[in-house]
């Protein structure tokens, strides 16, 4: 098994302690408010502590699709949520597990720095295919933005 990390930072002008409930202490209710191809969000196994194991079912491309994520660790003091994506769309056929540790800290501006280390876990000796790295990429800053802008819009949103 080959483990390909990447590390990111990005900034974001709500406070961490609204985007940590928005992203991972309400998503389930919020995310699909906010997102209309999310049709559901569904623990199948757990109450959202480590070792939950979370069925997010959308529709992309006119298809319903799903992904399966496992909650690694919640530090609700310190704003840190990491889970991993085990099963569904967007992993790659590639790897077995894609495992994302966030961390959210404030910025000087009032706002969030949000901290993201990103492990692909690829199966034997199976190499990265980029081109779906950048897509799952890309995907994961769209819904980040469209979490932050209804934060933003909503500002009595707690």
């Amino acid at each position: 098994m080959g483990v390909f990390n990447f590390e990111e930072e990005n900034t974001s002008p709500v406070a961490p302690a609204r985007l940590y409930k928005a992203l991972a202490l309400d998503a389930d209710n919020l995310i699909p408010k906010i997102n209309d191809s999310i049709k559901n969000v569904e623990n199948v196994v757990g109450n959202g502590e480590p070792g939950t194991i979370k069925k997010i079912t959308f529709v992309e491309g006119g298809k319903e699709c799903y992904v399966k994520h496992q909650i690694d660790g919640v530090d609700k003091d310190n704003f840190g949520y990491n889970y991993s994506i085990v099963e569904g769309l967007p992993l790659p056929d590639s790897c077995e597990k894609i495992s994302i540790e966030t961390k959210l800290v404030a910025a000087p501006n009032g706002g969030s720095i949000v901290k993201l280390n990103v492990k692909f876990f690829t199966k034997g000796d199976a190499q990265l295919n980029e081109q779906e790295a950048k897509i799952g990429k890309e995907k994961s800053e769209a819904f980040f933005k469209s979490v932050e802008a209804y934060l933003l819009a909503n500002p009595s949103y707690n």
